[in-house]
């Protein structure tokens, strides 16, 4: 039976010291068919010439070298149209993926059906030098985890390692990829996606995540961060999505965390956004 191809949609942003062994993770892969698109988001590092070289020895990498910073959610969507997978991995030049990351997550997709549109896993975390320092779990026991229809969980809280994410090419071209207007992707994208899809975890660890001090997560927790209105514009969005009393209760337990942190903030103007939405929430009957 012939495997079906999952593309690799590499995102490279001045991760010269790191990307040549996310590209080295994709191809150590035991599923056989396997395209890698790297897309190097303008950096100003060395990262091109690095990756230059890693083609060396794999010349069939289709690198797109942008000339402009567009950010994550544009540099994704360029590397997508030059994709040609069933299957899709957003995978970020500084994470790597385990030599059995595609096989693990195909399987699953073929023994669940299409009702499943994402698969995830179990992360082990690593620091700047390639070591252990953690496992996802530790935080996240996988007794935890919801499967399934995880839609009003994905509202309430955060358990999605999102680097451990594998998706279906269909399901982001139904939702014609990341929203561009947006700072980040994933809290998006598990929203749109779960609305209509579910989702399967694998609790081994399939991923090394590398956890960083300037990394682009940390940013919604500092003020003035563009992240920080971008999660309002996506919590606007869950409460077009909402269908049932369950979800509504919950976007008000997430309008009232995030008006919380806003106000920690000191992010007063954010802050009354959300409690405008918050009011919008409690009045709309569903």
């Amino acid at each position: 039976m012939e495997r079906p191809q999952v593309s690799v949609i590499c995102l490279c942003y001045n991760h010269a010291r790191f990307v040549k062994e996310a590209i080295a993770s994709v191809f150590r892969q035991t599923h056989p068919a396997v395209q890698l698109v790297v897309v190097d988001d303008a950096s100003t590092d060395n990262s091109v010439q690095v990756i230059r070289e890693s083609m060396e020895d794999h010349p069939d990498i289709t690198f797109l070298p942008l000339l402009q910073n567009v950010g994550n959610c544009r540099a994704f969507n360029r590397g997508f149209a030059l994709s040609t997978g069933t299957f899709i991995i957003d995978l970020a030049a500084d994470d790597v993926l385990k030599p059995n990351r595609m096989m693990v997550g195909v399987d699953a997709f073929v023994s669940l059906g299409p009702d499943y549109g994402v698969h995830f896993s179990d992360a082990e975390l690593i620091d700047a030098s390639g070591n252990r320092i953690g496992y996802h779990s530790d935080r996240f026991p996988h007794a935890s985890i919801p499967q399934g229809d995880i839609y009003r969980e994905l509202i309430s809280r955060y358990f999605i390692n999102s680097p451990t994410m594998m998706m279906r090419r269909s399901v982001l071209e139904k939702l014609g990829g990341y929203d561009e207007s947006l700072a980040y992707e994933d809290f998006d994208f598990w929203i749109r996606s779960s609305r209509e899809w579910k989702y399967a975890y694998t609790p081994e660890p399939l991923v090394r995540r590398r956890m960083l001090k300037n990394s682009m997560s940390g940013d919604q927790y500092r003020k003035k961060s563009i992240q920080l209105v971008s999660t309002l514009r996506i919590c606007e969005k869950i409460l077009q999505l909402n269908r049932t009393i369950d979800e509504k209760k919950a976007l008000s337990k997430r309008i009232g965390y995030e008006m919380k942190r806003a106000a920690r903030l000191q992010e007063w103007g954010l802050a009354l956004d959300y409690f405008k939405l918050l009011l919008r929430n409690r009045t709309l009957t569903l």
